[in-house]
């Protein structure tokens, strides 16, 4: 009668393969992880990437509009800019805040959207009765501008109670035009009597994308 050989039960290959599917299971987690920041990162990175797309194309909006401001200004019928008009003030206006964050306290504010400020947080102290031109519509971007004669007072600019601000003639001890890159200008040194305006756009694009842009003209 033949005896059959006992051999003692073990468990390390039960055991190894325990520990090999553990360690899978962490490297596959780890891979998902890496995998989701990843696709988070490009995420945020054409977000990004967009935004910024749509503030350049805000800012060449805002030109367009500046542009579009000082043709009605040089549209404009004589006398008539000597008094407040729809979006234009024939003074300066000092203290004014044209975002609502830059200043606190007393401050003069631009009624962009018709809501009395609502839009600014703390405007208990604050002015909103500067109002801008009609809203239009530029490239799906919406459009409005105010603008300012930089005078202390409203009236015939040539008045010495206006007070306005003027280049520097040549009678003064620098050139009117100093600074102009084109020297061969025979102009640069004659004078100048029209006077400096401000002209302050704000942008909404897609997104809400909001761009200011102020602009000191002489004309």
């Amino acid at each position: 009668m033949k005896r059959l050989a006992m051999h003692p039960t073990t468990h390390s290959s039960t055991k190894n393969r325990g520990v090999s599917l553990l360690f899978a299971l962490l490297s596959l987690a780890a891979l998902s992880l890496a995998t989701v920041a990843l696709v988070r990162s490009v995420d945020t990175s054409s977000v990004v990437m967009g935004n910024l797309s749509f503030k350049q194309d805000a800012t060449a909006v805002a030109d367009r509009a500046t542009k579009q401001a000082i043709t009605n200004l040089n549209n404009a019928l004589p006398g008539s800019l000597n008094a407040n008009a729809d979006g234009y003030y024939a003074t300066a206006y000092e203290n004014l805040d044209v975002t609502g964050q830059q200043m606190t306290g007393v401050r003069k504010l631009i009624d962009w959207d018709g809501d009395h400020c609502q839009y600014v947080p703390g405007t208990a102290e604050a002015d909103c009765t500067v109002l801008p031109a009609s809203e239009f519509t530029i490239n799906q971007n919406k459009v409005r501008y105010v603008v300012f004669r930089l005078c202390d007072a409203v009236g015939d600019p040539n008045a010495t109670t206006t007070s306005c601000a003027r280049p520097l003639t040549s009678s003064s001890s620098q050139a009117a035009k100093r600074g102009k890159l084109d020297y061969s200008d025979y102009e640069r040194f004659t004078n100048v009597s029209g006077v400096y305006y401000r002209i302050v756009v704000r942008v909404i694009g897609p997104r809400n994308t909001t761009s200011f842009v102020e602009t000191i003209v002489h004309i």
